[in-house]
């Protein structure tokens, strides 16, 4: 089974020298700042794709009535799948799920549906009977490192732009209405939390914002922060060396900082989206429009 290439010990060497005794980076970025970010909306309402450098991800938001889980009754269904081709990246293949991917399914499932992002009682139609079932899709097109927090956005932009069919509830009758008669609804979204990956070198004195794939290759540990505008949801560091607590609290207030900054762009660019389709009508959703949130 093909696997991603390891650098070799001479690159990681000339990473590691060029990190540490003259803190450059090989695409010149500096220590803290995040490769280009471009966020794309689809046709189709609910449909965002997020490139981050080379890192490229496609989200799609769907939603079906179903019935709810007979342990929440009043609540709707969220639930989010991940699927890294091997068009992304030779280390990935269909129907065999690496650890990456088991680390990043829980790290979104975490992240957004476990932090309440979704008010998921929003979602129920009637008590016990029908409720909507919203599914995000996340589809990894291509990969150059800062997976995490490339789905975390792309995820977050999706929900935001998506809209469900309007219901009506007469008795026992349920009536869903299509796009044409009624104005579709949007979600019920309680905080937008973004993922915010820290990669760590020199014993944990080094820290690196959105590492590329070479980077995270040698680097001895990483962390993932999860913050929305106001406070820290989630803190996720699976292995590598220990980090001081002082370096932990100062990524913290990174972490808010940068998820402020992205929450605000997004912001920006879906309400020009949502305003040029309801000036231009169904034609607008024959467009794509692209612009920097980062």
């Amino acid at each position: 089974m093909p696997r991603i290439a390891d650098v070799s010990n001479v690159e990681k060497n000339f990473i590691l020298e060029a990190l540490i005794s003259s803190k450059l980076r090989l695409d010149g970025r500096q220590l803290d700042q995040y490769r280009s970010i471009d966020l794309t909306y689809g046709q189709q309402l609910g449909n965002a794709t997020v490139t981050l450098g080379k890192t490229k991800v496609n989200v799609q938001i769907s939603a079906e009535v179903t019935k709810p889980s007979e342990e929440r009754k009043f609540d709707g269904i969220f639930t989010i799948t991940t699927e890294l081709s091997p068009i992304a990246s030779p280390g990935f293949e269909i129907g065999r799920p690496t650890e990456q991917e088991v680390l990043l399914s829980r790290i979104l499932e975490k992240a957004i549906r476990r932090s309440r992002a979704i008010d998921t009682e929003s979602l129920c139609i009637v008590a016990g009977q029908k409720c909507w079932s919203v599914r995000a899709d996340v589809h990894v097109l291509d990969f150059d490192g800062g997976l995490t927090d490339a789905c975390c956005i792309a995820t977050m932009a999706a929900l935001h732009h998506f809209r469900r069919p309007e219901v009506s509830v007469e008795g026992e009758r349920v009536t869903i209405h299509t796009m044409a008669e009624r104005v579709p609804v949007p979600l019920s979204i309680l905080h937008s939390p973004i993922c915010v990956t820290f990669s760590f070198y020199a014993d944990g004195e080094l820290v690196l914002l959105d590492a590329t794939a070479k980077e995270e290759q040698v680097r001895e540990a990483e962390m993932v922060v999860t913050a929305n505008d106001f406070e820290v949801c989630q803190i996720a560091k699976h292995g590598g060396k220990p980090v001081d607590p002082a370096i932990v609290v100062k990524c913290f207030q990174v972490a808010i900082f940068k998820a402020r900054e992205m929450n605000k762009s997004m912001r920006a660019r879906l309400t020009a989206d949502l305003a040029k389709r309801d000036i231009r009508g169904q034609s607008a959703e024959n467009e794509r429009g692209e612009a920097p949130i980062g």
